[in-house]
């Protein structure tokens, strides 16, 4: 899978997550948590667009 993200944002993401104490090169806990955070609105967004298809149905 190829993902397609514009550079700005590939940039604003890699700073965030960043830790120089990390052997990785990033924060975990940080990462994870932006992770969960976006599943948790991508999960909201589809309750409300099959809430809005079973109104139509």
């Amino acid at each position: 899978m190829d993902l397609k993200i514009d550079k700005d944002t590939y940039h604003a993401i890699a700073a965030i997550i960043h830790s120089d104490t990390s052997p990785v090169g990033i924060d975990a806990k940080k990462t994870h948590i932006l992770i969960l955070e976006k599943l948790v609105q991508i999960e909201k967004r589809l309750s409300k667009i099959e809430e809005q298809l079973s109104e139509k149905a």
